[in-house]
């Protein structure tokens, strides 16, 4: 088990940019998921592998998110942020032996309580 604590969110303005941190180990293989409000349903965002050399990010948000970590804390960078980006961000942990990365919620057993991302004008 592993305690996570995500922080970094906030409210932005469209075009806007964050950063969002989950302190864990590099024991751990790290997903980024985000919870829209009124839904029930957490969407897959990137994922990083225990090293940080294996990433993964879905299409939906390339080339404005990126996951990343070091040894402490995992990391997700959002940029262009937009209304449709409003939501509960989690991270997830699962411990991983080598060094691969999943994208499947169900995968991951340990998450943080989220942090509230809201993007408005």
């Amino acid at each position: 088990q592993v305690q996570l604590v995500e922080s970094g969110g906030g409210s932005v303005r469209p075009g806007a940019s964050l950063t969002l941190s989950c302190a864990a180990s590099n024991d751990w293989q790290i997903g980024w998921f985000r919870q829209p409000l009124g839904t029930e349903e957490r969407e897959f965002l990137g994922a990083v592998s225990r090293s940080g050399r294996r990433i993964a990010h879905a299409d939906s948000v390339k080339g404005r998110f990126t996951a990343s970590r070091d040894r402490t804390k995992a990391y997700l960078q959002m940029s262009s942020l937009q209304p449709e980006d409003t939501g509960v961000y989690f991270c997830a942990a699962r411990f991983e032996r080598w060094d691969s990365v999943v994208t499947t919620q169900t995968e991951y057993p340990n998450w943080g309580q989220g942090t509230q991302v809201t993007v408005s004008s």
